[in-house]
């Protein structure tokens, strides 16, 4: 017999059993990673019944810390290589949730949380929706009941934040009292969380509505005002006399790594805060440049600053009522709507609406900034535009802002990332990290102007001015926090830079002060995002199809950069 063909049925034997071993440490690689997935989108660590707005004490922080270091071991007995494509993306996802994790206990920042414009007590208002059965009334009311234990304990965590020395800067506080105060109220059915019982549904009977009343009045006066009432006291009696009064988070204990660590958390990126800071100044410089261009396509008669000033102060820039503010955002979102399908392939099922920022939070919020709907809620998700002190809301940058916050911005983003298959799982669709969604919304900004949205030579300014704004994140989020630089350089040299009203420069600096690194996560993923599209754009010439880029961007969910990159590659090599 030919040798060869007596060893054929032994090579066949051995082909076998190396596929079967393969495919054994496929699955067993795929198996383990879904059991660490399916332990971490199902762990609980507190009782909902007894928490029902979480369980905030430093025992169950122990605990998640302690869990989310034996998944990440876990994690480590899989081989990356041998799982397929879309599991690898879970992995790596999953892996960079867990470490991000890892490093807000270790860095104890759950003994911080406030922000300037968020955080602990301003959490409640996302609460606070409308109620269309009865059992919406009765999950609201378990919720009023549960705010002075909410309160309780996060007061706790505060105190150990102070005496850890990493609270939140003093000067991040001017006119916070309001976040409080106006919470306190003598009437229950003038404070902001009786509202909903204010319309409830017609199909109620009147006898369960007025149950339903009296239930809401006894626990604003009994629960809610007096947890108020408390915030007050630890605010003006212990946390305002005793926080810190340095600016930079490099000025408190190891808050030099922490804010390393944040800049890797919000770029996705390997950048160090010098790095961010030059590439922000270069930003700067070739943005502007371009508004330089609209200043002498309007015709004005003076310098870049004269500029900023008539932009400031001209009233026909700004509305001068909040409907008129709420209407004018109202169209442009029904225009953004009407050009979606010509740059968009899939779209999202769950709609959006437009309304005012709750006056509760509205003196030291943003100028706008998207809601989504929670998992399997029946409500859509909520662009909301700050009505207050409309002499700081020009009209020219709403635009811009619509289709940021809206859409192709983050209504779209975020409603299609938790429209994704089942086949996703669920901590994918519940997943957001700002370099992706922030630089995606800054991205359409810019790419409102092709969909035809800026109308004015002004209105293509406020993009420029938003861009502008991003840019100078870069410089002064890395300036404060890592260079020594003071809150007064941060204001001024927004103020020269960007058209922002003095008022929205201010609540933004405080922002960043107040939340170190977040702000870097715009320019850097829109940065990302819009060298991606010139390399396919260059690559593909004539084939390139911008609703087939939009896809490979969005239809995996939410990536870090460099996931976001290797999809961009992988479409670039298929289509040449």
């Amino acid at each position: 017999m030919d040798q060869r063909n007596a060893l054929k049925p032994l090579v066949a034997l051995l082909t076998v059993l190396i596929t079967t071993l393969s495919c054994q440490s496929i699955s067993t690689d795929k198996q383990i990673l879904n059991e660490v997935i399916n332990k971490y989108e199902n762990y609980e660590a507190y009782d909902r019944e007894k928490f029902p707005l979480g369980d905030f004490s430093e025992a169950r922080y122990e605990q998640f810390y302690s869990f989310c270091k034996q998944q990440i071991i876990e994690l480590d007995q899989v081989d990356r290589e041998k799982l397929e494509r879309d599991d690898q993306r879970s992995y790596d996802l999953l892996r960079f949730a867990l470490k991000n994790h890892l490093s807000h206990f270790e860095f104890k920042q759950h003994w911080n949380p406030l922000l300037s414009d968020a955080g602990m007590h301003n959490s409640l208002v996302y609460r606070v929706r409308p109620i269309t059965s009865n059992k919406d009334a009765e999950n609201y009311l378990k919720i009023l009941e549960a705010i002075p234990l909410f309160v309780d304990q996060h007061l706790e965590l505060l105190r150990k934040g102070l005496q850890a020395g990493i609270g939140q800067p003093k000067v991040i506080f001017k006119g916070y009292a309001s976040t409080y105060e106006d919470h306190i109220t003598i009437d229950p059915t003038d404070n902001f969380y009786f509202s909903p019982f204010k319309q409830l549904p017609d199909r109620l009977a009147e006898t369960e509505k007025d149950s339903l009343i009296t239930a809401a009045k006894t626990l604003v006066e009994t629960a809610v005002v007096p947890s108020f009432k408390k915030i007050k006291a630890f605010f003006d009696e212990e946390y305002l006399p005793n926080t810190r009064s340095e600016i930079g988070v490099s000025a408190t204990p190891s808050g030099t790594a922490y804010y390393q660590d944040r800049i890797a958390h919000y770029t996705t990126l390997p950048y160090t805060a010098e790095e961010i800071h030059q590439i922000g100044k270069e930003e700067v410089a070739k943005i502007k440049s371009e508004m330089i261009k609209i200043m002498e396509e309007v015709e004005f008669k003076g310098d870049f600053a004269a500029f900023l000033s008539f932009l400031r102060t001209d009233p026909q820039f700004y509305a001068t009522t909040p409907e008129a503010l709420l209407l004018a955002a109202r169209g442009i979102s029904k225009r953004l709507d009407a050009q979606l399908p010509r740059f968009f392939k899939t779209l999202p099922r769950k709609p959006y609406g437009v309304a005012p920022v709750p006056d509760a939070i509205a003196p030291k919020y943003t100028g706008g900034r998207y809601i989504p709907a929670g998992r399997n809620s029946k409500n859509p998700g909520y662009y909301w535009v700050n009505t207050y002190d409309l002499p700081s809301r020009p009209l020219y940058v709403l635009p811009a802002l619509s289709a940021h916050e809206a859409v192709p911005g983050h209504h779209l983003q975020m409603a299609l990332n938790a429209e994704l298959p089942e086949t996703i799982p669920q901590f994918r669709r519940d997943l957001y990290l700002s370099a992706y969604g922030e630089g995606w919304g800054l991205y359409t900004e810019k790419l409102a102007e092709e969909m035809g949205i800026y109308t004015t030579p002004y209105e293509r300014f406020g993009q420029l001015t938003y861009s502008m704004w991003r840019a100078c994140r870069l410089v002064v989020d890395t300036g404060m926090h890592a260079l020594g630089w003071s809150r007064e350089q941060a204001v001024a040299y927004m103020t020269e830079n960007t058209a922002l009203s003095f008022h929205e420069i201010n609540t933004e600096i405080d922002r960043y002060i107040s939340w170190p690194g977040q702000a870097l996560s715009y320019k850097i993923g829109e940065i990302k995002i819009r060298t991606l599209r010139q390399r396919a754009e260059a690559a593909l010439g004539d084939a390139f199809d911008i609703r087939e880029f939009h896809e490979v961007i969005l239809q995996n969910g939410t990536l870090t950069l460099p996931m976001m990159e290797q999809d961009v590659e992988r479409y670039i090599e298929a289509n040449q």
